[in-house]
């Protein structure tokens, strides 16, 4: 009894938050000719051209006129972003979990100390190697960290993000084809519930896409596959588990028929976070995986930032990652080895992005792996896979709300939840749920396309979350949920607390009124300026 008590225990709900708003102009608005932020005195005569980096630059090297930057005194710059910043819901101030398949956890700010520091921000990729010895064994040590995790044999650390690293197993495996003379081979196989980046990035390379659609059990069929393998095969790209947070146990059959055919397997392992220490790529038959170090290694998220895809190979496709890669000099072992760059890659796909990947972020990530060892790691997915199926249990439990193809069955890391029958009932969309959340303090998100399930909504609690959060998070849920069968217009109209009211997205539809820099939003939107 006592348990089953807690179990529904009331959840609290945050009704009294608002937001702040400050109607904050932009930093060029806040321009004033003269103001300053730091003023520098100038060089005495003579110690210019003395001092290396004082000097005149070169006239060619000199600008017409001075670039126009805002000119704005240290206190208003302080006011402005710290006001800015309480017109966020940002990872440090709320429950993110309903940012689904992006695995929003927390990064432990120990680490964004390390990424920071002198040492990490003084460093260049161009130094010699003999002088970066640091940041390339941690680079090294990276690598055969995701080797264990994945059973696979090489990493290269280059990839921007996720779907970079998906470009690069598609460019692999066409160039892998190419080499064998096998360039016919002009067809990958996805699934519907996998990542949209793995058609995406077939297609850009010039591939057919084939996709599997569901079955009634959420998952493709072994009987599908078989009548999509063929002499023109490529390879496959898969989530496991999908972004319905089912895995699929058969797994080890479709990598099987597709070797059978002649093509690759690629893993796309954005939702590891439920299996990593349980389950490998290796096991399961694939010959190339990527990682988000961003995400599932708990470096901050991309968000438009630094991020990184770590992506894997099995040792006959080492010679096709992108160059270079860091490795241990020849015959040199212990604390006083050297390590260098390997560029000796003869099939190399080329680059990805600029140097060698994201130093800080493959820094973060080394020191969360550090710190939490096989056994915590291992520990992390069993708490993720637990808090979902407890979210699972509740929100399904919430009048309007279900999870398609759950069946009773347990999901891994995610669910791919439906508002389908509150919006029949009430006229009240995921949209409108999304935004009335921000009156509580909450985010909530729909889910990747295409809208398989109708009105959907993701939610991933990952390990960080407290069993307190959760309960938080569902009892907003319900809030809203009482709110739509009881008054809708509340929800329609909202949010009703937060920075802006309901926005029109006719501007964002538009790239006609979209203006990026300030000098664009003079000439679109300002014409008097």
């Amino acid at each position: 009894m006592a348990s089953q008590h807690s179990l529904e225990r009331p959840l609290k709900v945050r009704t009294a938050f608002h937001q702040a708003k400050w109607d904050e102009e932009l930093i060029f608005e806040l321009h004033k000719p003269g103001e300053v932020g730091v003023a520098v005195a100038p060089a005495e005569q003579g110690v210019a051209a003395a001092v290396p980096g004082l000097a005149a630059l070169p006239a060619p090297l000199l600008r017409a006129q001075a670039p126009a930057l805002p000119e704005v005194g240290q206190m208003r710059v302080l006011k402005h972003f710290l006001r800015l910043s309480q017109q966020t819901l940002g990872a440090d101030f709320t429950v993110d979990i309903g940012q689904g398949t992006c695995t929003m956890k927390y990064s432990p700010k120990i680490n964004d100390v390390l990424a920071s520091s002198p040492k990490m921000a003084r460093l260049h990729p161009l130094q010699d190697e003999r002088t970066v010895q640091g940041i390339l064994r941690i680079m090294h040590e990276l690598d055969l960290y995701l080797r264990e995790i994945s059973g696979l044999d090489a990493f290269s650390m280059q990839p921007a993000s996720g779907s970079a690293a998906i470009l690069g197993m598609v460019s692999i495996i066409q160039a892998y084809h190419a080499s064998r003379g096998e360039a016919h081979r002009d067809e990958i196989i996805t699934t519907i519930f996998s990542h949209p980046s793995d058609a995406a990035a077939a297609a850009v390379k010039g591939y057919k896409v084939i996709t599997l659609m569901q079955g009634e059990d959420g998952l493709p069929t072994v009987e599908d596959l078989k009548k999509a393998v063929g002499p023109r095969t490529a390879g496959l790209l898969i989530t496991n588990p999908e972004d319905t947070g089912i895995f699929n146990p058969q797994i080890q059959a479709f990598t099987r028929l597709v070797h059978e055919a002649g093509g690759l397997c690629g893993y796309d392992q954005a939702n590891l976070n439920g299996i990593m220490g349980i389950t490998r790529a290796k096991e399961a038959g694939f010959d190339l995986c990527f990682f988000n170090l961003h995400k599932t290694f708990s470096t901050p998220h991309g968000c438009g930032g630094p991020a990184g895809g770590a992506l894997g190979v099995v040792q006959k496709l080492r010679p096709f990652l992108p160059k270079p890669v860091v490795v241990k000099a020849e015959g040199e072992e212990g604390e006083g080895c050297r390590y260098r760059l390997d560029f000796d890659l003869p099939h190399s796909i080329g680059k990805l992005r600029a140097f060698w990947g994201t130093a800080q972020v493959q820094l973060r990530a080394y020191a969360w792996i550090r710190a939490l060892g096989a056994e915590g790691i291992k520990e992390a997915a069993e708490i993720a896979v637990l808090n979902n199926n407890y979210l699972l249990k509740k929100i399904t439990r919430i009048k309007g709300a279900s999870a398609p193809y759950a069946a009773g069955r347990r999901r891994i890391e995610q669910v791919r939840y439906s508002w389908e029958q509150l919006h029949r009932d009430t006229g009240v969309t995921t949209e409108d749920i999304a935004v009335r959340m921000a009156d509580y303090g909450m985010h909530l998100w729909s889910s990747h396309h295409p809208f398989i399930v109708p009105q959907p909504f993701t939610i991933e609690p990952t390990e960080s979350y407290s069993r307190e959060e959760l309960d938080e998070y569902v009892g907003v849920l319900e809030q809203i949920s009482r709110e739509a069968y009881g008054d809708p217009g509340t929800v329609k109209t909202a949010p009703h607390r937060s920075v802006c009211h309901h926005i029109h997205h006719d501007d964002f539809d538009d790239p006609k009124r979209w203006a990026i820099t300030w000098r664009l939003y003079q000439r679109k939107h300002l014409p008097e300026a």
